[in-house]
């Protein structure tokens, strides 16, 4: 019956393939044993926990869920959490060397910290409302700078304004937003992104529409750099592995995973530290004599998420918006549902 649970609950790395891949959660999987989908199992094992968290990047478990919802909420966090992000580059003056749509296209991929739930959607070809747009403008003229030393050789020594940085970006409140946002101005994300280079002469005049959008319409709107997810490892040692071959198997996982302990007869032995920080990249298979003392397996329903955010949101503030994105799906189903069972 053990046996039958590992299998059901580990995918098993060998040297060239995978066993039981599968996710079985029905009663009529296997002969007399009951693996139906039960609520009250599931609350009792499904947990979260946060492993690291800083202003961008967050890292947490999630305990207990089916792959399908797993990556349901990967997807959401890649495609559906709405975000704003400029639309429309209106552009008034561009003498510099970057061509105008390279310029708008570089702009349009700069991420904005404006909150979106304080946002609509704006109709699709409106001229955008206080309700649906944040404006920004873009004035920047290079000039030759009169205190330069004689020897200077530098643009920055040179010439004042050459670089064009998002910190150059100003916001243009429409309607009320300076009162709604108050201390908290809509502004990039970085001030430090390079826009264009410019010399004595040139200038650029433009402005920019901001805008409610989803990375499914187009990947501006994504919140997040990255978002992934991995299994959690388990490593089991069948034997006692000592001396020479602890050493080679503690150089064939990441730093940190195997440790070598000393025992009072002055042998080391290897032990499971860390399987968290494996990589499973199972180079433990390429030495025969070590093949038979290492069990390698990934546990199926313990995920381990990485999500960073581009800075929109929080990083746990945007694992929240997609579970509530996931949610209203559910609802929205459940509602369509309803109305099917209803008019029958």
């Amino acid at each position: 019956m053990a046996h039958l649970e590992r299998m059901r609950t580990h995918v098993h790395l060998r040297e060239h393939d995978l066993l039981h891949t599968e996710t079985v959660d029905h009663c009529g999987a296997i002969l007399g044993v009951d693996y139906s989908w039960d609520f009250q199992k599931f609350v009792k094992k499904f947990r979260v926990g946060i492993i690291s968290m800083d202003d961008t990047t967050i890292e947490f478990d999630l305990v207990g869920l089916d792959p399908s919802i797993a990556n349901a909420i990967r997807r959401i966090l890649l495609a559906e959490v709405p975000t704003m992000a400029p639309d429309k580059v209106y552009l008034y003056n561009n003498t510099g060397i970057i061509q105008d749509e390279v310029l708008a296209h570089r702009i349009g991929l700069v991420p904005f910290n404006i909150d979106p739930r304080m946002f609509e959607y704006r109709e699709s070809e409106s001229d955008g409302s206080p309700e649906d747009t944040v404006e920004f403008e873009l004035k920047v003229k290079c000039t030759k700078n009169p205190q330069a030393p004689k020897d200077a050789t530098t643009p920055d020594e040179l010439y004042k304004d050459h670089m064009v940085y998002t910190k150059h970006l100003t916001w243009n409140p429409l309607g009320s937003q300076a009162e709604i946002f108050g201390n908290k101005p809509p502004r990039p994300v970085h001030d430090d992104i390079i826009l264009a280079k410019l010399r004595p002469g040139q200038e650029i005049d433009l402005k920019l529409h901001c805008v409610k959008g989803t990375g499914q319409v187009h990947a501006k709107f994504s919140p997040v750099a990255t978002a992934s997810y991995r299994l959690l490892p388990e490593i089991r040692l069948l034997r006692p592995v000592r001396d020479e071959q602890a050493e080679r198997l503690q150089g064939c996982f990441s730093k940190g995973v195997i440790e070598l302990d000393e025992e009072p007869d002055g042998h080391k032995v290897a032990r499971v530290a860390n399987a968290r920080a494996d990589t499973c990249s199972r180079n433990v298979f390429r030495f025969d004599d070590l093949k038979d003392a290492v069990e390698l397996s990934r546990v199926k329903d313990h995920y381990i998420f990485s999500v960073e955010s581009t800075g929109a949101y929080a990083p746990d503030t945007l694992v929240t918006e997609a579970i509530k994105v996931l949610m209203a799906k559910c609802q929205m189903f459940l509602d369509e549902l309803e109305h099917v069972q209803t008019h029958d």
